[in-house]
């Protein structure tokens, strides 16, 4: 009679957890959705905050030096502007018109955004598929009657 108590004890634990990890899983899972989508923007921020850190840093690279050399401006005018340059005693050399497509090719693209992947990628598939309606009610179904089932069938008898 003991041994049958222990099967029964062990069925009703077996059928019990599944049924409750099937109603929370069809209960939480905006929740669970949410919380990968969520993950993917922080992950999305962190990579765009650090490359405004790296900026800054040029940035602030090259304000100190148009601070302590005056003549860095009157240098990178030109450059930045794209005209030419007024001083006669300097040859500047001329870039080819593939070297220029190459450059433009490179600098357009932003290297960080590469790297960032949609956010229906870090979802987890399965979580993709409990989060259709007809799944998840499914899933709450089958979790209900799976906690029905063990507290009918295998619900240790208690004698008075």
């Amino acid at each position: 009679m003991q041994g049958q108590n222990i099967v029964r004890a062990f069925f009703f634990c077996v059928f019990f957890a599944i049924g409750v990890a099937l109603l929370s899983s069809s209960v939480l899972c905006d929740v669970l959705l949410a919380f990968y989508r969520n993950k993917h923007l922080l992950e999305a921020q962190q990579m765009q905050t650090s490359h405004l850190k790296s900026l800054i840093v040029d940035y602030n690279a090259l304000l100190t030096e148009v601070e302590r050399d005056p003549n860095c401006i009157k240098r990178i005018a030109p450059a930045t502007l794209g005209i030419e340059p007024d001083d006669e005693n300097i040859i500047y050399p001329k870039a080819t018109d593939e070297l220029q497509i190459a450059a433009k090719r490179v600098l357009s693209e932003d290297p960080y955004q590469k790297r960032i992947e949609p956010a229906t990628g870090k979802v987890p598939a399965w979580l993709n598929r409990c989060s259709e309606p007809r799944w998840r009610i499914m899933l709450f179904l089958a979790g209900a009657a799976l906690i029905l089932i063990s507290f009918i069938c295998f619900a240790v008898k208690v004698k008075k």
